[in-house]
């Protein structure tokens, strides 16, 4: 083995929470393509090739090959990256490393997402025997049965059987060492870190069953099955592991309406939902799920500072009475009275003095209506 590091492609913000992919044998990190960018909006994204796949060096790994050999490259690909914890996700082989790391380097972990993958991939008799012959006939006779193994009918995925045809024999057989010696079943109990097994449906290489027998065993794990999908679903149904990842990674999404009423109060929103007509109420549901299910939710901002940035974007376009509303949220939201005057104080400099001069109007309104609601309730 040299120094080399696996062939790897990073994504998204370096500051971002990091989140490596692993990919299947016989493919490359665009086996992600379609999954990846969109990943990268909230984590810092690292997908990798398998040794001889793609862009990695083939001498990274050699006959006899271990699961546990290719989760050490990518530990050391991890370490020259400064990344110190991270969560994995990978499909088929790519996941059967991430249920090592799971096992054996929980401290690296933050979750693990298993894909279309197994605890054990049969007594290994198969598995040698494809070695055998990769390593002396090649790969085409692979490649031409690639779709039928990978894909449901009628689906294809042409760069993916182009990184097939040009893997590496040496380092695919040593790959399929490693699958052939792989069986982490009586130590599935030991895994601790948020884990998330993904099957698809009409999967012929690693069934469903074998995605739920790791869900029985690995505590507090969750299981999803992907209807249409087969054993490569990042690349066939990219849009439902999207979403399942999104979910394991980032949690739920969370309720707009519930965000919307905890920053502008029971009584507007009740309000607003009143007033709703056929006509506006595709608008109103836009604004629930997209200002408030997404952007008011987003922490990588406080509510606080984003009230202050809504008072300023307001002052500057003159929307006097979505002000009003969002000064009220600004007080719910922490700041305070000398706060909001110092951020329309701000505004004069930069929005203009008689934008700022009507905001002060309208503001010193609303807080002195809201002190006199506050001096009733104490009355």
């Amino acid at each position: 083995m040299t120094g080399k590091l696996l062939n790897h492609l990073a994504e998204g913000p370096a500051s971002a929470p990091p989140l490596l992919l692993g990919p299947s044998l016989g493919t490359s990190y665009a086996l992600w393509d379609a999954v990846a960018p969109e990943l990268s909006a909230a984590h810092r994204v690292v997908r990798w090739d398998l040794p001889g796949h793609g862009g990695s060096a083939p001498e990274l790994i050699g006959p006899g090959a271990t699961v546990g050999d290719l989760a050490a490259l990518v530990l050391a690909l991890a370490d020259a990256l400064g990344i110190d914890r991270f969560a994995y996700a990978g499909v088929s082989l790519g996941g059967a490393v991430g249920l090592h790391l799971a096992v054996h380097h929980p401290d690296r972990l933050t979750s693990v997402a298993v894909l279309c993958s197994s605890a054990h991939f049969g007594d290994g008799t198969a598995w040698r025997e494809r070695a055998r012959r990769v390593r002396h006939e090649g790969i085409q006779w692979l490649v031409e049965s690639a779709d039928a193994r990978w894909f449901t009918p009628g689906f294809s995925v042409p760069k993916l059987l182009q990184d097939h045809r040009e893997a590496d024999p040496e380092a695919y057989a040593a790959c399929c060492d490693a699958l052939a010696a792989f069986d982490l079943r009586d130590r599935l109990g030991e895994i601790s870190v948020p884990t998330l097994l993904v099957a698809g449906r009409q999967d012929p290489a690693t069934p469903p069953a074998h995605l739920r027998e790791i869900a029985d065993a690995v505590p507090g794990s969750t299981l999803v099955e992907l209807p249409g999908a087969s054993h490569l679903a990042p690349a066939q149904v990219p849009h439902a592991v999207l979403t399942v990842l999104r979910t394991h990674l980032d949690g739920p999404p969370a309720s707009g309406m519930a965000v919307r009423r905890e920053v502008l109060g029971d009584a507007h929103v009740d309000r607003a939902q009143a007033r709703q007509t056929p006509f506006t109420a595709r608008f109103q549901d836009f604004v629930a799920r997209y200002a408030w299910g997404e952007i008011w939710t987003d922490p990588t901002l406080s509510r606080r500072e984003r009230s202050m940035i809504t008072l300023t974007a307001l002052v500057a376009h003159g929307h006097h009475d979505e002000l009003a509303m969002h000064v009220r949220a600004a007080r719910r939201n922490g700041l305070t009275t000398q706060e909001i005057a110092a951020v329309l104080l701000q505004t004069a400099v930069y929005c203009g003095v008689p934008a700022a001069n009507s905001a002060f109007a309208t503001a010193q309104c609303v807080l002195a209506e809201e002190d006199d609601e506050e001096g009733r309730g104490r009355g």
